[in-house]
C-alpha cells in the first residue's frame, strides 16, 4: 500500500464551506480505489473492542463531527468482513482501499467525504 497522510488529502476550502467534487485536487482523485496506509487516531465511541466501523481523525485534539472540524481531517473506516479493530488512545496505521464517499447528516450537511475499506489496523 501507498503511505499517505492527512496533508495529502487536504482540500483548499474553509471550514463550513459546502463540499463539491470540483474541490478535489488531482492528487486526491488519483488515490480513488487505491490501496493506502494512513496514520491517525480512532475517534472514541462507546465500543472499545471489535470495531467494524470507526472514524479515523487527524489528531486526538478535536472531534471530527464537531462544529469547526474540517471535512478532510477525518476518514470513515469500514473493516472488511471478518475483520475488526480495537480502540486505542495511541495513533494507529490503517491499511485499505481509499474512496471518496460523501456521507451526509440528517440536515444534508457533509459529515465526511473520505472512506476506507480496511484490511487491517496496527
Amino acid at each position: 500500500p501507498r503511505d499517505i497522510t492527512f496533508d495529502d488529502i487536504k482540500l483548499e476550502m474553509q471550514k463550513g464551506d459546502p463540499f463539491t467534487r470540483e474541490l478535489l485536487p488531482k492528487r486526491v482523485s488519483a488515490l480513488e480505489q487505491s490501496r493506502v496506509r494512513i496514520r491517525g487516531y480512532i475517534l472514541p465511541s462507546f465500543q472499545q473492542r471489535g470495531l467494524t466501523q470507526f472514524v479515523l481523525v487527524r489528531d486526538n485534539q478535536e472531534c471530527c463531527f464537531g462544529p469547526g472540524a474540517a471535512l478532510h481531517d477525518c476518514v470513515v473506516v469500514r473493516m472488511r468482513p471478518g475483520r475488526s479493530a480495537d480502540f486505542s488512545i495511541r495513533p494507529v496505521a490503517v491499511e485499505g482501499t481509499f474512496r471518496v464517499e460523501e456521507l451526509r447528516g440528517p440536515d444534508g450537511r457533509h459529515l465526511a467525504i473520505y472512506a476506507l475499506d480496511a484490511e487491517g489496523v496496527r
